[in-house]
């Protein structure tokens, strides 16, 4: 889901929390909006209310209710009550301890891997398998895969270039615009781009992208939920992240996305079976003569 155009102060509900959902209800499904919409509309009514009459107003199930719930980044209907209490309260979307200058070292550590942890939890709830089941189907089959990503995105294209290379796909990574737009347009059918941004609107990998898929070649974008990238993907694994990428370099979002490649490599890995394990053997066989021993 497109995380909003946040300032990196809000200063009340509306500037946080409640910009938040208004900006990410665009991206769900219908039955899923009118839940949203109740909660705009009534959003301290809604804190004490039961997940059956929140159901009932918003003329929706009560697993339609939950899965609006997960598709905002919650695990239920406690958890998102719970979390939009506390964005009420503080006029933020998610409440978590950010860092601040009068931290110590060690509070800020833990702020910094606290929030770290909860953002891996939540892109895991929200990564939809089917998507995920194609995506791998698509790697698997690939004639040849490119990795394309700018700034933090294109070092995530190059982690995914380097996991998938040692498992026999013929890939290769470009984080620079024009190399990747030139390398675009001899793409054909077959091959297949990763294409990595954290917000899915920069102007150059969405041109390389729709060169790609003039070109023939399906795309898996990894990148926020209803973004300009995801609508051009053949398959977009989307991520909700609680980050301003506008003002500061990814953080969290680049774990989120290493961790979705990581689910990709490990699903082709799968897919290969036994003759794999020959193969990795020899990568590493290969590795013993460039390492110090005596220390195995």
């Amino acid at each position: 889901m497109i995380a909003p155009e946040r300032s990196a102060a809000p200063a009340g509900p509306e500037l946080g929390w409640l910009k938040f959902l208004r900006g990410a209800r665009e991206s769900l499904p219908t039955a899923e909006r009118r839940v949203a919409d109740l909660v705009l509309e009534r959003p301290h009514e809604l804190l004490k209310m039961s997940l059956a009459a929140v159901a009932r107003l918003a003329q929706v199930s009560e697993p339609t209710v939950i899965r609006c719930c997960r598709s905002l980044g919650c695990s239920g209907f406690a958890d998102f009550k719970l979390r939009m209490a506390q964005g009420l309260a503080s006029g933020q979307m998610f409440v978590h301890a950010d860092a601040r200058p009068e931290d110590s070292v060690a509070e800020m550590a833990a702020k910094v891997f606290g929030k770290a942890a909860r953002t891996l939890l939540q892109v895991r709830s929200q990564l939809d398998p089917a998507r995920l089941e194609k995506a791998i189907a698509l790697l698997c089959a690939a004639r040849r895969v490119e990795c394309y990503g700018l700034g933090s995105s294109g070092i995530v294209a190059a982690d995914a270039q380097h996991k998938l290379f040692r498992l026999g796909l013929p890939s290769v990574a470009y984080s620079d615009a024009h190399v990747h737009g030139m390398a675009a347009t001899m793409l054909r059918p077959g091959d297949v781009v990763m294409a990595f941004s954290a917000s899915g609107r920069t102007v150059d990998l969405l041109s390389s992208v729709d060169l790609a898929r003039e070109a023939g070649a399906d795309v898996v974008g990894i990148t926020a939920l209803g973004s300009p990238l995801a609508a051009r993907c053949t398959v977009a694994l989307e991520l909700l992240v609680d980050e301003d990428t506008d003002i500061y370099t990814p953080m969290t979002t680049r774990l989120a996305q290493l961790a979705v490649v990581d689910v990709l490599a490990v699903g082709v890995a799968l897919r290969q079976g036994p003759e794999l394990l020959t193969r990795l053997e020899r990568a590493k066989e290969s590795l013993r003569s460039k390492r110090v021993r005596g220390f195995e």
